[in-house]
């Protein structure tokens, strides 16, 4: 199993979803996060007040899926969030070593929600 963890623009979280769907993933979680990137304006003046804008809002996406859905669910994510500039954001894979399903006890791959594709 692998844990895919995706720190994209917050204005293309509704693309990501969509192509994670469309790539058969239809259980992952988010977070609003902030961060600090490699932004080098650092303010930012719109209608005469400064914002600092090194603070950079972005949504962070928790995959968990079966190694045989990796490279799709990266493949994915890479598609809808890339714009080609600075601030695209990362994709991190982890292994998991292991995984259960509460409600059921289930163990292991099939504890995950996405189906072997």
């Amino acid at each position: 199993m692998k844990k895919i963890e995706a720190i994209i623009r917050t204005s293309k979280f509704s693309e990501v979803q969509a192509a994670l769907r469309e790539a058969g993933i239809d259980f992952f979680t988010y977070a609003d996060v902030t961060g600090v990137g490699n932004e080098i304006n650092k303010e930012h003046t719109y209608r005469g007040t400064v914002y600092d804008t090194s603070y950079i809002q972005r949504q962070l996406l928790t995959i968990v899926v079966r190694d045989i859905n990796a490279q799709k669910t990266v493949d994915a994510v890479l598609k809808a969030a890339q714009t080609g500039e600075i601030g695209d954001g990362k994709i991190f894979i982890s292994t998991i070593d292991d995984s259960y399903r509460i409600r059921t006890g289930e163990k292991g791959d099939t504890s995950l929600y996405n189906k072997e594709a």
